[in-house]
């Protein structure tokens, strides 16, 4: 008997074998790079993509001593941005403060990656072009190939085509099957897991 758990599994066992394994090593050396040139990353989401940034974030800081911040991490700031200047353009005012600069990337952890004529998600598009402005590197894990991040990013790795209703789900799940592919790699990672 087929199930929603056994329907779900097989989408998710066929994605992770569609995956694009080239773009997933343009990532590690576009972040080994980024390192290299003791540049910072700097990684954008909004949702449940904004909790992964938080959990990338400190393995990228801990596995791989890349510097990584996210502003999603600071509520305080964040909101008082999003209060004094618009959602919209908070995320690229606060990579303004940040100094982003050509040794430095973002990395967009993206279901839709955004759609300005649908106004969705235009902080990210906001900080892609700003990001874009001062030469750093746009890099990006996305779930759909026609948003703005994916038609933007210098790199971006994106989901197979998914069941539209499972879309959201399958994307921020295999946000975190790439991040933790990517810091597990030799080339990146520079400390050891305790388990």
């Amino acid at each position: 008997m087929t199930t929603h758990t056994t329907t779900y599994l097989q989408e998710t066992a066929e994605l992770a074998l569609a995956l694009d394994a080239v773009q997933i090593e343009r990532l590690t050396d576009a972040i080994v790079r980024v390192r290299e040139q003791r540049g910072r990353l700097f990684l954008l989401g909004v949702g449940g993509s904004a909790a992964n940034c938080s959990h990338a974030v400190n393995d990228f800081r801990k596995l791989c001593s890349v510097e990584a911040y996210s502003p999603t991490d600071n509520a305080a700031e964040l909101t008082a941005r999003i209060n004094d200047e618009g959602w919209d353009g908070a995320f690229a005012a606060w990579l303004q403060a940040s100094n982003l600069n050509p040794n430095d990337a973002i990395l967009v952890l993206s279901v839709g990656g955004g759609d300005e004529s649908r106004g969705i998600s235009v902080n990210l598009i906001r900080a892609i072009e700003f990001a874009r402005s001062t030469g750093s590197t746009v890099l990006a894990i996305l779930g759909r190939p026609d948003g703005f991040a994916a038609l933007h990013a210098d790199v971006a790795v994106v989901l197979p085509a998914s069941v539209p209703t499972r879309l959201t789900p399958h994307a921020e799940a295999f946000q975190a099957v790439i991040w933790h592919c990517l810091v597990s790699d030799p080339r990146l990672q520079t400390n050891s897991t305790t388990w």
